[in-house]
Order: C-alpha cells, then structure tokens, then sequence
C-alpha cells in the first residue's frame, strides 16, 4: 500500500465487488465524512458556538450531554443517511435507529468520546463498529468477535483516523486543504518493549487486589517482577490512550472496582470496549476485562458496560493471570532486590 494513499481508495480496494463488503466500505466512508465535520467543528471551539458546557440533559447511559456531544452525534446521523444499515446504536440515544431490516450491516458508535476534556482543549474523538445483520437474531447480541470493521477518529493536533477491516490496523491523517484522509502508517503493531501504564491511580482504593498488584510491579520499577522502570500515563480519554498506544506501546487499565456503578466497569461494550478490542488484537495487542477476552463478550443491553484493559499482549496476559490466579502474584514477587541481600 503506498503511503500517502487516500483513504477512499483504501476502502475501494478491500470493497471489490462483494456487497457485504460494498456496505461496510460506504459506513466507512460516511463515519470519515462526519468526522471532517466535527474536526471543523471542534478547532473552532467557541467560535463555532462550541463550549462544553453541559446541555442539562443526560444521555442514555445517564451522563451528562455536552453541546458538542449532541451536534457530533447530529453530524454522524446526518452522514449515514444514505447509508443502508439494519440499526444504529449511539451512545446519545435512548433506543435502536431502525433501519433497512435487510440491510447488510449495523453500527454502533460514540459520536464525541471524552466530551468532558473538550473545555480544556484536550483530546477527543468518534468512535465507531460495523457489524453484520443477521436476519432473525436479535440486533447486537453476538460477541465482539463478529466485528466486520472498527476504528476511532482522534481530534488533536492532528486529526487521524484509525481503522481496521479485519486484516490488520492502518492509520490515516486528514489532508485540511484536500479534506481526505492520507495514509501515514499500515499494519500498525503494538510495542511490547515499551514501560508505560495509564491508569486513573486517584481510585486506588477502590481496585480489586489483582489491578493493584500489578500496578505495584510496575511501581517496584527495576527491582520487582517487571524488571524495568516505568513510567505512569492518564490522559482520561479512551480515543487518545488508545492511539498513543498505537504509536508508543503500554498497556491502558479502565477496571471494575468497588465504587458504586462502577462494579461492572465504566466504558461501554457494544461502542467502546468492542471496538478497542478489535484494533488492539488486529494490531498484535490484547483486550481483557482483566478476566476473560473482550471480543468473546456478548451485549445483554446495547449501553452495557464492560472493564477494559488493553495494550502490549504480554501486559494484558499478566494482569489476567493476576486475575484468574490468586496466587501469581507471591510466587512473582522477588526474595531479593537486584542489589543483594537487603535494599540499600
């Protein structure tokens, strides 16, 4: 694939001419197009009318809506319009989008992740899954696994695109003068060599005993199990740890823990965690719940939530083996620190 290509003729080349795949390349095409949009949208800020203030709503799932949160998801309706899909999961919405029920696909998205960040000028993005329509089986009930394409839009200094059609990750930045998206990395990889973890370390009290033990590796740095030095990262918006992981490597951690509403996990499955799931594994990384894979989850409920750890493979293997072992941890953890006998 030639750097630089559009991202356009990327989906024309995997489209072909199957139908199924005809259909899941015009989503493609329309998420891209809503998410030139809400770029536009939101470098404007407060000039395009923009300023994160709470609308005195909630959404679906009982979070506050932000001015930007209903415009974003206005934006991505709008450019799925012509789009033949079954149904429309949104985190903005209440209830299924009815579609075409013969439609090929349906697709489930967050229209703005991390609206919160947006009045301090911090990251944000969409976040989007197509999958397959099953005539006869109730909309969005198979596991992850049956996810045809994913991706998440990151509105930062750059816009980029992340994507995947099931054959690996590519990553596109939008061209503002050409408004496309350009090719700049394909068949991304996740680093295992790299010592970063991003967790919210405020709720440290509230974790289940395996997230802290791992956290507590991390922090022995090079003289506990790990044997290396790391360094913590939060930025608090799923979209930009994702892509930074991406690019960089490390592992993300959005447990369950004991407070209330959060003992199931926070993120949402069916537009959050499943999608993440889907680029980690396709780019060479892993998804957990901490005790079993992401992608083998079923939504009961289209705003199910759902713990998400994600990142290097080697990471999310240990903190579920911390999960579903009681004792790896003690049998991990040094006599001795590298120095000798006692610490110094």
């Amino acid at each position: 694939m030639e750097q630089g290509q559009t991202l356009s003729r990327r989906i024309d080349l995997y489209a072909g001419s199957d139908p199924l795949r005809i259909a899941v390349a015009a989503a493609v095409r329309a998420i891209a197009a809503a998410s030139i949009e809400i770029s536009e949208l939101i470098g404007q800020g407060a000039l395009g009318g923009i300023t994160g203030q709470a609308q005195g709503s909630a959404n679906a799932d009982g979070d506050v809506q932000k001015d930007l949160d209903v415009r974003a998801d206005q934006m991505v309706i709008a450019a799925l319009k012509d789009v033949p899909f079954a149904v429309l999961a949104s985190e903005e919405s209440e209830e299924l989008v009815e579609g075409d029920p013969k439609a090929l696909i349906s697709i489930a998205y967050d229209p703005l992740d991390g609206s919160s960040n947006i009045d301090t000028n911090m990251t944000v993005g969409t976040i989007f899954s197509i999958i397959p329509n099953a005539p006869g089986v109730a909309p969005f009930s198979a596991p992850g696994s049956c996810q045809l394409a994913a991706g998440f839009v990151v509105y930062g200094p750059q816009t980029s695109l992340v994507l995947t059609l099931g054959c690996g990750v590519d990553i596109f930045t939008l061209d503002r003068a050409a408004r496309t998206y350009r090719l700049i990395r394909e068949k991304v990889q996740v680093s295992h060599d790299t010592a970063e973890y991003a967790i919210n370390a405020s709720n440290h009290r509230h974790w289940e005993q395996p997230v802290r033990d791992f956290v507590d590796e991390c922090l022995a740095g090079a003289d506990g199990p790990r044997s290396k030095d790391f360094n913590m990262r939060w930025i608090g918006s799923l979209v930009a740890e994702a892509y930074r992981i991406l690019t960089r490597g490390g592992v993300f951690l959005y447990p369950a823990d004991s407070r209330p509403g959060y003992g199931e996990g926070r993120l949402r499955l069916l537009y959050e965690t499943h999608p993440m799931a889907f680029v980690m594994e396709q780019a060479g990384g892993g998804a957990s719940t901490g005790r079993e894979r992401v992608l083998d989850l079923a939504a009961s409920s289209i705003h199910q939530r759902s713990p998400l750890i994600m990142g290097s493979l080697d990471k999310v293997e240990r903190i579920e083996l911390l999960h579903n072992d009681p004792d790896a941890a003690s049998r991990t953890a040094p006599l001795f620190a590298r120095r000798g006998l006692f610490r110094v």
